[in-house]
């Protein structure tokens, strides 16, 4: 079975949020950045159709949003979908920033780089209200980890 979890490649939370925002810059207008963020969805590491329940649904989301976190080698790890393109996409850039690092680094990346980004404006009020969800979700969990 393929691993659910997303892998980060870049470095730290900060430098994932300066990939994204060079990556959505080669693009001049919306349709083309939204295709890119669509795409980016695309590549999520397939999620188990066990988790596409409740119990992992973010609340909030005008699409079905799901989310399972996983602590490894104080590591916090997520898993995510949606069954929307572009919400898809979002998750993967929220797990791109979020995933495979420590609670604490968690925790000190405020997702306001969403908003910096143009990302929430350009996205119905709807969508950006679930990703927000989805933002304050993944800190709450790197809270209740750094707690202990």
């Amino acid at each position: 079975m393929t691993d659910p979890f997303f892998l980060p490649e870049d470095d730290n939370a900060a430098s994932a949020i300066a990939a994204i925002a060079e990556e959505l810059d080669l693009f001049d207008d919306w349709m083309d950045r939204y295709q890119h963020i669509i795409d980016l969805g695309r590549k999520l590491p397939p999620f188990p159709a066990a988790w596409q329940d409740e119990a992992h649904r973010v609340l909030g989301c005008q699409s079905q949003v799901w989310l399972q976190p996983e602590l490894r080698d104080g590591l916090l790890y997520f898993a995510g979908s949606s069954d929307a393109a572009i919400v898809s996409g979002l998750v993967a850039m929220l797990l791109r920033v979020y995933s495979g690092r420590p609670p604490a680094e968690i925790l000190a990346t405020d997702p306001v780089f969403l908003k910096e980004l143009g990302l929430i404006e350009a996205l119905s009020s709807n969508r950006g209200n679930g990703v927000a969800s989805m933002a304050r979700k993944i800190q709450d969990y790197a809270a209740a980890v750094a707690r202990g």
